[in-house]
């Protein structure tokens, strides 16, 4: 059950888990959140002391809803305006695993309650699971993954500008071989600690490599990808390299996106394929398509929202700049991978290009699900679909066919949000006024630097 899988302990076996983890080797237990930058958080508790932390949480303050990119704590948003107060961080026992990499260590997800056990309004988590249950109740089902783009340095490197670990042709073996030894470990931890991925290969920048993870369920789905983060991080440090997953590592290069892949079924029935629409989508498919298109600034505020996110969506770098939507456009900010005789109906889904690891993963899916969610209750139909780059074309044909450059600024994220009831709602207002307040801090923080200094302040936070 510890052998560096996922356990299916339920809550109240925790006396039981603790013994397990202790004879497993384990010392102690990192129960990790992510911020509203994107930025995960921890507490570890030693291992006698997992019971403890499951039953009453640990103290947290409730200000890392209001930590900026850097760590400032913004008073901006009034609520949450003193030093004073108390919350409790729990684990999330059914998803704790014996880290491969850190084998003195567990890992699980965490939940931010009230003091007195009652749900705490800031938590991300939360708010994911508030958009599943509606989904539920229009019987819908959602299935999510990632792709994760990462780059690599070699750990003692310094300068201001880093050394990617292998500065050659894209896509070949010779980038993987340049990183052998690290991608053997990343693969067997990552199987180990039950995270499914489809491949691993050198990515198009220098120093770049991506990787897939499976599709699942949403919860499990932002679970995976902050235990892939750390399961990286850890086999990246056992081989001297340091990975960065920033939106932009180097200026005027390409940058890491996390494309977000999701896919709505209704009683096992993929509402993007085996209907008449474009490339087989079915009317609901469309109409979730179309709830994304029309929410798209707002949803970009959530799933690429810093200031590194904003240099990485430029037009031309496959990152999805313009609100348009294509069948396997790579140049659309929605692309909708069809269903192919290969592959299956089941396979069809919509990635969303705008979308980086300065996201919180539980917020990404909440707005992305909320927005789709309501394009099939207000049964929306899209136009059609875009298969040019929408840069080459003119200001007047983009009008045309009603497609706008995503927001560019900080303010103009942060008035698609606040003006976007859908969104708001989802996320509810007391995430809203915290994000808006965290944004607004970071805007403030950059005053003064070039883009290439923006670059280097967020290159490490990832």
């Amino acid at each position: 059950m510890l052998d560096h899988t996922t356990t299916d302990a339920p809550q109240a076996d925790t006396r039981t888990l603790d013994l397990d983890l202790a004879a497993a080797g384990v010392a102690g237990v990192i129960i990790t959140w992510a911020d509203n930058n994107g930025i995960p958080r921890s507490r570890t508790v030693p291992v006698e002391q997992f019971t403890a932390a499951t039953e009453r949480g640990i103290g947290i303050t409730p200000l890392f809803a209001v930590f900026d990119s850097h760590d400032t704590i913004t008073f901006d948003h009034p609520p949450l305006g003193t030093p004073s107060g108390d919350i409790r961080l729990t684990p999330v026992t059914d998803r704790i695993v014996h880290l491969a990499g850190q084998p003195a260590f567990a890992w699980a997800p965490g939940r931010q309650i009230a003091p007195d056990g009652s749900p705490w309004p800031y938590d991300q988590r939360t708010a994911l699971e508030r958009q599943l249950a509606r989904a539920a109740d229009l019987g819908i089902t959602i299935r999510a993954g990632y792709e994760i783009e990462f780059h690599l340095s070699p750990a003692d490197d310094t300068g201001d500008d880093p050394r990617p670990i292998y500065d050659g042709p894209s896509y070949g073996p010779a980038k993987m071989l340049a990183v052998d030894a690290f991608a053997e470990q990343l693969l067997r931890d990552l199987n180990r600690n039950g995270i499914p991925i489809g491949q691993l290969h050198g990515e198009y920048g220098p120093g770049q490599y991506e990787l897939n993870i499976a599709p699942a369920d949403p919860l499990t789905a932002a679970d995976h990808q902050l235990l892939t983060r750390q399961t990286i991080h850890a086999a990246a440090r056992n081989h001297g390299l340091r990975a960065s997953f920033a939106p932009l590592v180097t200026p005027g290069h390409v940058g890491n996106g996390w494309h977000l892949h999701t896919s709505p079924s209704r009683d096992g029935d993929n509402l993007l394929s085996g209907g008449d629409g474009p490339a087989g989508i079915t009317p609901q498919g469309a109409a979730y398509l179309a709830g994304l298109l029309r929410d798209l600034p707002a949803i970009a505020a959530i799933t690429a929202p810093s200031l590194s996110s904003l240099q990485r969506l430029r037009p031309g770098y496959w990152s999805g700049a313009y609100t348009c939507w294509g069948v396997e456009n790579r140049e659309a900010a929605l692309r909708l991978v069809p269903a192919t005789p290969l592959l299956g109906p089941h396979h069809a889904n919509l990635e969303l290009k705008p979308s980086d690891a300065s996201a919180n993963p539980y917020l990404a899916l909440t707005a992305v699900i909320a927005a789709g969610l309501s394009g099939i209750e207000d049964a929306l139909t899209p136009p059609g679909p875009v298969q040019e780059d929408p840069a080459t074309w003119t200001e007047q044909q983009r009008a045309d066919h009603g497609i706008h450059r995503l927001p560019t600024t900080v303010q103009q994220q942060l008035d698609a949000l606040l003006n976007n009831s859908r969104i708001r709602t989802a996320l509810g207002e007391e995430i809203t006024g915290a994000f808006r307040a965290v944004r607004t801090s970071d805007a403030g923080r950059a005053t003064g630097l070039d883009p290439a200094d923006i670059v280097r302040a967020y290159r490490w936070l990832y």
